[in-house]
């Protein structure tokens, strides 16, 4: 099997290592390059999500008959929707995201073991899967065989709402977090908690706000939900109430509790 890989930063580039250390023959895309495209039989594109559909439609005459196209954009409804105009010709589209990442970007930075033990998502246009290349068990094998754990399939609305939260929620209170004016004098006072809080908020402020956009309503949604919780807590704290700050506090408590069981399920 031969993979093409597109868009070389961190994730292409560790999808480009991942699949040459599985044993795949390989080829990297950068920009216009169309060499080693005609006869691959996954096609990977790892471009920011507004460059995601021009760049396949152009090339959609290229593809090999049975080869599945599958995009690795941070969001999948819009993708999904528009991609539904382009034409083929016995080549499958699907759309993915491995959860993994680095607070880093870069070729530089990408590591053939990035999607050891994490999770990929398809989301197939209509549930549908057809094409030598492009069925779910095929794809499914293809991605376990990269390191990862598990495969979810699922729709692309549920993917950008899953995300919302998951993903995008986390980045922006990272990012609100570490503005505060006594980050600057904080050396000396810090531990786990800041540095699991802050990690993330040194990504790519580019691609993340593409990404923020393109799943606006879904972040919107989760995050007036979150603020509306800080709103609670912050009222029982003024009001120094001292049994609603214990119920927020074991509310949190029991939701971890609950998320941790259903993880080892």
């Amino acid at each position: 099997m031969k993979v093409a890989v597109a868009g070389l930063g961190l994730i292409g580039g560790s999808f480009l290592k991942a699949a040459a250390r599985a044993g795949y023959e390989t080829v990297g895309l950068h920009h216009g390059d169309v060499d080693g495209l005609r006869d691959a039989d996954v096609v990977l594109v790892c471009l920011p999500p507004e460059a995601i559909v021009p760049w396949i439609r152009e090339r959609a005459q290229l593809f090999k008959v049975g080869a599945a196209v599958v995009d690795i954009a941070g969001t999948k409804t819009a993708i999904v929707k528009e991609m539904q105009s382009v034409e083929r010709r016995g080549w499958t589209f699907v759309g993915g995201h491995p959860m993994a990442g680095k607070e880093v970007s870069g070729f530089e930075n990408s590591t053939a073991d990035l999607f050891v033990d994490r999770s990929m998502v398809l989301t197939p246009e209509r549930g549908e899967w057809s094409g030598a290349n492009g069925d779910r068990a095929a794809l499914e094998r293809f991605f376990l065989s990269l390191g990862f754990s598990r495969v979810t399939v699922t729709s692309p609305e549920r993917h950008d709402e899953m995300i919302a939260f998951t993903s995008q929620l986390g980045h922006v209170i990272a990012s609100a977090y570490v503005q505060d004016e006594l980050v600057p004098e904080s050396v000396g006072f810090t531990a786990g908690s800041f540095a699991n809080m802050s990690r993330i908020a040194t990504v790519d402020p580019d691609v993340w706000t593409s990404l923020y956009l393109a799943d606006r309503p879904a972040l919107l949604r989760v995050l007036d939900s979150f603020i509306a919780r800080l709103g609670t807590f912050r009222k029982a704290l003024a009001d120094e109430d001292a049994p609603a700050m214990r119920a927020f506090i074991a509310a949190g408590a029991a939701a971890k509790r609950a998320e941790k069981a259903s993880q080892a399920m």
